[in-house]
């Protein structure tokens, strides 16, 4: 495939670029500051002309720029479209502005492989399943995912499955990781908008951080709004541990994945994605559990439980 790398400037993007040409696709590098031997091409604003006519010479353009622009969709026209965005709204607006445009959404780990471990568990219509991923404190993230973190906090989920406003960062939590009983925060990672409408079960996402500390930090910071630009000033500290356990309430089915690198991780789910396109096709917006299955997945540095 002739893959188009938006945000490839970036740390999430790096990998993405070097999982892509291990797997022996072509990739050329995008951002809003040309890399080495690449283009230019913003995707901040209304007019994606550079991008319109850069997509229409690639199979698929993958968007790891943290831009949330849901005219994407119908910018890169026969180009598929890889978002790994995390934000709910925006994977909905994105489906709405460009209904028959071929997408995947969620392409990376949370949505992404949560999406397909959420899944892999038996599960009939009405069910509640939980979805808990911690991020390794220790990993260095972009300007783009502080951002993203810095907008959840005062926030609501989106459209959450209680039916009625529901804060990120304040709800509490515990599950069992690695054998030890971490506390978590409800946040608004979208697997309920991938996953729980088109099965009929109820899906809810938490969140920590590798470090307690860091973690009850972010639920103070919850708490009190005005005080979300701290978090930028908080340097990377702890492990690159991450790790995801998702649970059926009702039957206590539970599975995982865990690994180094959050990063990397998303890299190589990104170009596994893109391998299964060229096996099968894709047609209309599908999410990575449309496209994969979790057993047999088998990427290097992330494992299965």
């Amino acid at each position: 495939m002739k893959a188009l790398l938006l945000g490839a400037n970036g740390a999430v993007g790096g990998h993405i670029r070097t999982a892509l040409l291990g797997a022996g696709h072509q990739v050329t590098a995008a951002g809003r500051r040309a890399p080495q031997d690449g283009l230019s091409i913003d995707v901040s604003g209304s007019d994606l002309g550079d991008l319109a006519a850069a997509a229409r010479e690639h199979d698929v353009t993958i968007n790891a720029s943290g831009v949330e622009n849901p005219n994407l969709g119908q910018a890169v026209g026969d180009s598929t479209l890889l978002d790994i965005s995390a934000s709910s709204n925006y994977l909905k607006q994105l489906r709405a502005v460009a209904p028959r445009a071929s997408m995947i959404l969620g392409v990376g780990l949370a949505p992404g492989l949560s999406t397909m471990l959420a899944a892999s568990l038996d599960h009939v219509p009405g069910d509640d399943i939980d979805v808990a991923l911690m991020l390794g404190a220790g990993e260095k993230h972009g300007p783009a995912a502080i951002e993203w973190t810095q907008r959840l906090i005062g926030a609501p989920i989106e459209d959450p499955p209680e039916g009625h406003k529901v804060m990120n960062f304040r709800e509490v939590s515990s599950f069992k990781d690695a054998g030890q009983r971490r506390r978590y925060l409800r946040a608004d990672f979208p697997d309920h908008h991938l996953l729980g409408k088109d099965r009929g079960i109820q899906v809810r996402n938490y969140f920590a951080l590798g470090s307690p500390a860091a973690t009850n930090a972010l639920a103070l910071v919850a708490r009190i709004p005005m005080s979300r630009r701290l978090i930028s000033a908080v340097p990377p500290f702890g492990s690159q541990r991450w790790s995801i356990v998702v649970k059926n309430r009702r039957t206590g089915q539970t599975r995982g994945a865990s690994g180094t690198n959050q990063s990397r991780a998303t890299g190589v789910l990104t170009a596994r994605a893109v391998q299964e396109m060229v096996a099968r096709g894709v047609s209309g917006t599908v999410s990575m559990s449309d496209l994969l299955e979790v057993d047999g997945l088998g990427l290097p540095g992330i494992e299965i439980d």
